[in-house]
């Protein structure tokens, strides 16, 4: 399957997670859950949430998995809800003015300044409700689900610091100050960090802590998810300097006409592509230091299990002998018998590496995706 084809895929499963998500569209604040729903339903890559299932899948336990699922996806829904909680505070006239929002009316544009504005509000707040909630109702199902409090609380933390001040908020505030002033390089890439970069990153780090990921391995997966949000953001600013409204689904130039200073027009075309390259090659360098600390454990496993075959194998030799050899029959049955129990031992060590390997399978599958993803993100025409 290519990365087209995953892509396609992933997002049709979590366009379904977010129409599960939707507020009821009721009462008389409806206006207010229809604006909601429309900022997030419309048409978008859905990348956020799948890089917080991808890293889930990366760290998560087997055995886990399966009872993780509904607060996975509560995860992903809002991520979501974050992401575009931005696009409709970003697309308002007091910000960027932009009208059209992935191919149809921007929020604001399609309702009111004054509902876009609420939308934004009720989403990125609908969004730590949606967690809790689903976190609550499996717990009542499962109250042995207790024991994954702290990952949940620590994966909110992570999402509330992102999107905040410190986070995306953060780079927007430097954003708007800055409008049509020139940026030197140290600003530009506060901005491009804060803006872009720390919700792909947010993404990769909900999914691992939900996963129950070692500090090491959060480390390595943050460094890639904000080196591949820069390389993401690089490619946006080129392709704003290059494409066509019809080919981005939003206004185009819209940079160049407001005087901010882009990657584009701080580098040029060719520099700016060579950045993307840099921060795409130094993404994927985090994924493979990442890959050594999830896989190598399973590594050590096959070689116990192939150790174990090469036993049993010495313990057939033996029998042989023994049968060969009738005057040594008692001895070698006696030596037999000791291989036979010394490799029932063994055996049992091999079962564990066999449960360790789907493990394995799952983790290798998430870092080809993400491999994939991430070079396929750079070289991105919309």
């Amino acid at each position: 399957m290519s990365i087209k084809e995953a892509l396609r895929e992933k997002k049709e499963a979590v366009e379904a997670i977010l129409r599960s998500s939707l507020a009821e569209e009721k009462g008389f604040d409806r206006t207010g859950r229809e604006a909601m729903n429309y900022s997030l339903m419309a048409p978008g890559k859905r990348i956020r949430p799948i890089l917080v299932e991808e890293a889930f899948f990366l760290c998560c336990k087997e055995e886990e998995k399966e009872e993780l699922l509904p607060i996975l996806h509560s995860f992903m829904a809002a991520i979501e809800m974050i992401h575009s909680f931005s696009l409709c505070h970003d697309d308002l006239p007091a910000m960027d003015n932009d009208r059209v929002r992935r191919g149809q009316d921007s929020t604001w544009a399609h309702f009111s300044e004054a509902q876009g504005i609420l939308a934004g509000d009720a989403l990125s707040l609908y969004a730590f409700q949606a967690v809790l909630e689903t976190f609550q109702k499996e717990k009542r199902k499962n109250p042995a689900l207790s024991r994954y409090e702290g990952r949940v609380l620590s994966a909110l933390l992570v999402l509330s610091r992102e999107s905040g001040i410190d986070g995306m908020v953060g780079g927007q505030v430097v954003d708007l100050e800055k409008e049509g002033q020139p940026l030197s390089e140290e600003e530009l890439f506060f901005i491009m960090e804060k803006k872009t970069a720390a919700l792909l990153r947010a993404s990769l780090l909900m999914g691992a802590v939900l996963g129950g990921a070692e500090e090491k391995v959060q480390e390595e997966i943050a460094l890639f998810g904000e080196n591949l949000g820069l390389a993401f953001q690089i490619r946006d600013d080129i392709l704003d300097e290059i494409s066509t409204t019809e080919e981005l689904g939003k206004p185009v130039h819209s940079d160049k006409e407001e005087g901010k200073t882009t990657a584009y027009s701080l580098y040029g075309r060719g520099k700016a592509e060579e950045k993307v390259k840099e921060y795409t090659e130094k993404a994927i360098s985090a994924l493979e230091s990442l890959k050594e600390k999830v896989l190598v454990e399973v590594d050590h496993a096959f070689k116990t299990k192939d150790n174990a075959s090469a036993n049993r194998d010495n313990a057939s030799a033996n029998r042989d002998n023994a049968s060969a050899n009738r005057d040594n029959a008692s001895a070698n049955r006696d030596n037999a018998e000791n291989t036979t129990l010394g490799n029932a031992g063994k055996k049992s060590e091999s079962i564990m590496p066999k449960r360790k390997s789907v493990l394995s399978k799952q983790a290798e599958e998430a870092y080809i995706f993400l491999k994939e993803l991430a070079i396929y993100l750079a070289s991105r025409k919309n």
